[in-house]
């Protein structure tokens, strides 16, 4: 049972909001200099007791501050919504961009002239020490060369941390710190020196029973500091706070949690240093309501808590997860837009018994994200059969609020996908979300989620081109277009290309895994995973239970509704010449050449040119580009792209519940997810599929020529598995049925299926039953995710002119929700273009 009764939102959550989103982010250094000092000091030692010591030396001398009126405390930086640097895993762009940070269009950044300097000279010694370098030694020629092309992106773990990890936050709270601190020296007084392993098990083991008393000391200083400020605080209300803040910090997290305070500051010190130890995102709390419902149902039974303070409690909790930040390079800035760190919470769903376990914190966790309306934490709710109906309308509620949350997610397919990947049934039905939409069993898995963009449609491009971009070989040759006489030749063409790319990404992302394993091992995160302390081993180096790689694929739609395009106007009714279609795309049906694709013929060109023995210098390179920025076709030429254009037009696409349009997809998607599977990485386990695009298929779609489905070149490309921007045109129904058609059960690393809603399709309670019957209609087909903005047009471009009105404006993204006004303009366009639906 639960309780769905509304509480009322403390004033203090709208002070603490207010003050957050009072500055621009500020980028320090604290972190940095302190890592550098550490590894300077331990040259020599193993790897991992390196690591242990940095941690140790940070969280000793790192400055510390307790904001005002906060109840939960912990913060990485003194600024709010601050974030440090880590220059042990990539710094070049970093040291390329700190005089432009501040003024890119993508989540930009404050940084003083005194933290420049101090990062130039932190900088000066991690060159030929980091990740990114170590795995770019390891990368094939050819894999790089296409990552320079931009067919995939590795970008995320080649610059950052991996993180992407749900740990036993459980265990904290029942045992704290000490009580792992005990299992690791179990473990550790279980070695004999003459074990051919205990060179490195009995490092790993130490490194993190340092971590452990590490991050003990830590909160100690929280006390410290929380005694000092009650004696000089003369509010006897703030005075009390106080000394609360100092007796739960002087317990926890290095004793279990005896209360829901505790068990609330022990999770928070577990979410902020995860992330304080690593640069790596989608640090995602997981069952929240499940691992802390007992600590609330016995203070409530005890009458040691009231409903309204635990949910100020975990409205602080809310507040402080978007306290936290992270600076990426420009162009990942870009594909992750917002400021967003992805930590995903869920709500619901069962047990490992197949039992529906909703209770009063799964609803006060959509009440929380109600008051805060932050983008952090990335709710989500599981939903199956048994979920009751009011926990899916307190959902929709909160759907309605136009924020962007909660997601949806389908037990009925996530459980057997996980199942199929050898989860045991028990670890299967306690699935949480990781980061945007990946689906793992948590403080077991280390699923290197979010691995790579593949962009499916560059690809398709390359197929016309003969594997040639840019005056260079990047594909395979498959033949000349215009020659292939049946459409079978022509996509196994295009199976050829991404089977090669598809083996191309795979190198590069093992390359980075082995870097991250040398180089980056986490003892602190490792001592939270499951059977790492049994195995003696890190995360990094393969000691999960569960091992995956998750690289996702994106426009399934576009290469879906060209394929199509293409069988019907050039192999079945011959409308059009294989020829004149490749020259439509070369025209950008007859739009011309803009200044992207002109750059890439005088590329193709200069290169060329270079091959004959020719001299290139600026003003032959002047004049080359001078040239093809006079090129324009004719107009009959002109007037026939804009014709075969129409004609695509006309041509059925995906998204309109046609079956045969639909399975056409679904094949499509096989080209990606059925390869992929093949494929093992260095930890021992298996590389499986994702279709989703976090927001890169605005930027990857901006590198990406015209497509055959009409879409033009340097635009953006679909998202998920979603049907392209305005062309599902036969309603949220229609569209939720051609979705439901693809196999979601092969993609068990997640996809994402967006909608976009009037706010008058929502309203009343009329309008949520409706909403909550499209849901479970979509799952009943075995759809795996749905998520939706409800906002209306006319509000977005409002937003675009007038961004002051509309500073807490939450819009869903992809697997996320971010700041209306804090995205990149054309991250805006593309939500703005998204086909608005309703009942």
């Amino acid at each position: 049972m639960f309780n769905t009764t509304d509480i009322p939102k403390s004033s203090r959550i709208t002070r603490l909001v207010d003050h957050l989103y009072e500055k621009m982010p500020v980028i320090e250094s604290a972190r940095a200099k302190l890592i550098t000092e550490s590894y300077q000091a331990t040259e020599g030692k193993p790897m991992i007791t390196r690591r242990a010591e940095a941690f140790a030396h940070i969280l000793r001398h790192i400055p510390i501050i307790i904001r005002d009126e906060e109840l939960i405390v912990g913060s990485s930086t003194i600024a709010p919504r601050g974030c440090q640097t880590y220059p042990e895993f990539s710094y070049q762009w970093l040291e390329d961009e700190l005089d432009t940070v501040e003024t890119r269009s993508a989540d930009p950044f404050y940084i003083a002239e005194e933290t420049k300097q101090e990062l130039r000279e932190v900088h000066k010694y991690w060159k030929g020490k980091t990740t990114s370098e170590l795995a770019t030694s390891y990368m094939a020629p050819e894999a790089i060369k296409a990552i320079e092309h931009n067919i995939f992106t590795p970008g995320n773990y080649f610059y950052n941390g991996v993180g992407h990890v749900t740990v036993k936050y459980e265990e904290v709270l029942a045992i704290g710190y000490e009580g792992i601190m005990a299992k690791a020296q179990a473990e550790l007084d279980r070695c004999q020196v003459g074990d051919g392993d205990y060179a490195r098990r009995s490092h790993f083991l130490n490194a993190v029973i340092l971590s452990c008393q590490a991050v003990m000391e830590y909160a100690q200083r929280y006390a410290a500091l929380a005694e000092k400020m009650a004696a000089e605080c003369s509010d006897p209300v703030r005075r009390n706070e106080l000394e609360v803040i100092a007796l739960n910090c002087s317990r926890v997290p290095a004793k279990g949690a005896g209360s829901f305070y505790e068990a609330c500051q022990s999770f928070w010190f577990v979410q902020q240093l995860i992330q304080l130890e690593s640069s790596g995102h989608s640090i995602s709390p997981g069952r929240f309501d499940q691992y802390m419902y007992p600590y609330y149902k016995k203070d409530l039974e005890n009458g040691n808590i009231t409903r309204e303070f635990a949910q100020e409690l975990m409205d602080c909790i809310w507040v402080k997860l978007n306290d936290l930040n992270k600076c990426r390079d420009a162009a990942s800035a870009e594909g992750f837009a917002g400021y967003s760190l992805f930590q995903n919470l869920i709500a619901g769903g069962q047990n490992k018994d197949g039992e529906d376990v909703t209770n009063d914190l799964s609803i006060m966790c959509i009440q929380a994200s109600m008051h805060v309306h932050l983008p952090q934490p990335s709710l989500s709710v599981r939903v199956w059969n048994g979920s009751p109906h009011e926990f899916l309308i307190k959902a929709a509620e909160l759907t309605r609020t136009g924020i962007g949350l909660p997601a949806y997610y389908n037990d009925e397919v996530i459980i057997p996908a996980l199942q199929n990947r050898g989860l045991s049934l028990e670890d299967a039905r306690e699935y949480n979300i990781i980061g945007c939409v990946e689906p793992q069993k948590a403080g077991k898995t280390d699923g290197w989620h979010d691995a790579a963009f593949f962009n499916m449609c560059r690809p398709l491009e390359l197929v016309f081109s003969n594997g040639m971009d840019k005056g260079e070989q990047v594909g395979i040759a498959t033949g000349d277009v215009t020659e292939m006489t049946t459409f079978e030749e022509f996509y196994d063409a295009y199976k050829k290309q991404m089977d090669y790319f598809i083996s191309l990404l795979v190198n590069a992302d093992n390359a980075i895994d082995v870097a991250h394993a040398e180089r980056c091992p986490l003892p602190f995160l490792s001592c939270m995973v499951d059977d790492c302390i049994k195995r003696g081993i890190s995360v990094q180096e393969g000691g999960a239970v569960y091992n995956f790689t998750g690289p996702q694929g994106f426009g399934i739609a576009n290469m879906a509704d060209s394929l199509y395009a293409v069988r019907q106007l050039v192999y079945r009714d011959k409308k059009v010449s294989m020829e004149e279609y490749k020259e439509a795309l070369l025209w950008n049906y007859g739009k011309g050449i803009d200044s992207e694709t002109a750059a890439d013929m005088t590329a193709s060109i200069l290169k060329e040119m270079e091959r004959q023995g020719r001299a290139i210098d600026e003003s032959a390179v002047k004049s080359v580009l001078e040239t093809v920025m006079t090129m324009k076709p004719s107009e009959d030429q002109k007037a026939r792209f804009e014709e075969i254009h129409h004609m695509i037009d006309e041509v059925p696409k995906f998204g309109n519940d046609i079956p045969e349009v639909d399975y056409f997809a679904r094949d499509v998607a096989y080209t990606y997810t059925r390869p992929l599977q093949n494929y093992k990485n260095p930890r021992g386990g298996q590389f499986q599929a994702g279709l989703y695009p976090v927001s890169a298929n605005v930027p990857l779609g901006g590198q990406t020529g015209a497509t055959p489905d009409g879409r033009y070149a340097h635009t953006p490309v679909a998202d998920g598995v979603s049907p392209s921007a305005g062309k599902d045109v036969n309603g949220p129904t229609a569209a939720a049925n051609s979705v439901a058609r693809l196999d979601h059960f092969i993609v068990s690393n997640g996809t994402l299926f967006n909608q976009k809603f009037h706010p008058s399709a929502l309203a009343g309670r009329e309008g949520l039953e409706k909403f909550t019957a499209l849901i479970r209609s979509y799952f009943d087909q075995k759809g795996m995710h749905m998520q939706f903005n409800v906002v209306d047009r006319d509000t977005l471009l409002d937003a675009q002119k007038n961004p002051e009105k509309y500073k807490h404006l939450v819009v869903r993204v992809a697997g996320y929700s971010a700041l209306f006004t804090t995205l990149s303009r054309s991250l805006q366009d593309d939500i703005i273009r998204r086909t608005e639906q309703g009942f």
